[in-house]
């Protein structure tokens, strides 16, 4: 387990997240829910260029473990570990945050 798991919880930076499932195909316990759309650009090239446009990200803090694999798989650091600890909901539904919540507990940026 990460030392990092021990005195925090996992954020998203949507932006950066590119929908390619690494994080879901390599989470041990499936916590990890991703919905997205195909959107295909005109580059100007010789074919167009499609993308997955990211629709939904969820984590279920009641199968998580905590164990990191997320954050070291993912080759956009779209995931971080965050200070804050995960609040748990008055209701199993509670335990599911969802894209906007992961994203509220991204670090700010500090100014350069």
């Amino acid at each position: 387990m990460n030392s990092d798991s021990a005195h925090g919880s996992i954020a998203l930076n949507p932006s950066d997240c590119t929908s390619c499932m690494l994080c879901v195909k390599e989470c041990p316990d499936k916590c990890i829910h991703i919905e997205s759309h195909p959107v295909v650009t005109d580059t100007g090239g010789a074919r167009p260029v499609t993308i997955s446009a990211l629709d939904r990200f969820a984590i279920d803090f009641g199968l998580c473990i905590y164990c990191g694999i997320c954050i070291d798989v993912c080759p956009f650091d779209a995931l971080a570990w965050v200070a804050r600890s995960t609040v748990p909901g008055q209701e199993r539904q509670g335990l599911i945050h969802e894209m906007d919540q992961l994203a509220s507990d991204w670090p700010a940026q500090e100014p350069t």
